[in-house]
């Protein structure tokens, strides 16, 4: 694999302003996650040490990931060729952009940086099934390329990594990086009537478009990690064939067939199928 766009963190060159613009970000969220991220999330973040205080240090970062789950973090400029990307999540190498967003972007930023990568992604990647899944999603990726399948691939690692939702004894909790790492998602993703909330398909996910620039149209439920895990296991092959015969489904499209699930965040006792 190709590794010229692995780059040094260059953390020395972090300025008090970026350190301020993290710590603003990880007090808002620390606040308001307690009830609403999935208990792995929180744990994760914990056990990982990513505290409150400044930009965190990738390679002892890593040094602490690695000693639990076989996981280290790369740093690299920005968004990477997919190939790369693929190849360094089969290694069991998560790549963390190393610039910060500025101030006046605190509240929405359309590519993700280190904030994003760090606090959203990097925390769940310290349980063991979401990591092998993670892993697993690595290897597929470079399969689809294979396959010319990478928009159903991508629809995947969108509705799950990225915007998932778990159900659990308490009700629902979010799990994806893009809710985690931004305020208003958060609060959208469990409280708002407004988005669809679907139980996983995996063949439903693939089919359907989403969304880059407002809240998300519609979220898709797991059971558990387990779930995430197991559907990475059989070959997808057959279902990229099956795929190019469907219609696409647009983000906020809701079929006869999908299973709804709703909550009551007032009850506490959430998802109500």
């Amino acid at each position: 694999m190709n590794d010229n766009e692995i780059i040094s963190q260059g953390y020395e060159n972090y300025t008090p302003e970026e350190h301020e613009t993290w710590r603003i970000l990880f007090n808002r969220q620390a606040e308001m996650l307690p009830g609403r991220a999935a208990p792995e999330f929180v744990d994760g973040l914990e056990a990982l040490g990513v505290e409150a205080n400044g930009i965190p240090d990738f390679e002892k970062l890593s040094d602490r990931l690695e000693a639990k789950t076989g996981w280290r973090i790369v740093a690299v400029r920005g968004l990477i060729d997919d190939d790369v990307f693929f190849g360094l999540l089969a290694d069991r190498r998560f790549p963390v952009t190393h610039w910060i967003r500025k101030r006046a972007q605190l509240d929405y930023l359309q590519e993700p940086d280190c904030f994003h990568d760090c606090f959203g992604h990097v925390p769940m990647l310290f349980n063991p099934v979401f990591a092998d899944y993670m892993a697993a999603y690595g290897r597929g990726g470079l399969k689809a390329l294979k396959h010319d399948a990478l928009t159903y691939l991508a629809r995947l690692y969108w509705y799950t990594v990225e915007f998932g939702l778990i159900d659990t004894p308490d009700g629902l909790r979010i799990y994806g990086a893009g809710i985690v790492s931004s305020k208003g998602e958060s609060l959208y993703a469990l409280d708002d009537p407004a988005p669809n909330r679907l139980e996983f398909d995996l063949m439903r996910i693939m089919q359907t478009d989403y969304i880059i620039d407002h809240f998300q149209q519609t979220y898709f439920v797991i059971d558990s990690y387990d779930q995430l895990f197991r559907a990475t296991r059989p070959d997808f092959v057959p279902y990229y064939r099956q795929l190019k015969t469907l219609p696409e489904l647009a983000a906020d499209a809701v079929r006869d067939t999908d299973r709804r699930i709703e909550i009551d965040r007032k009850a506490q006792g959430g998802a109500k199928k």
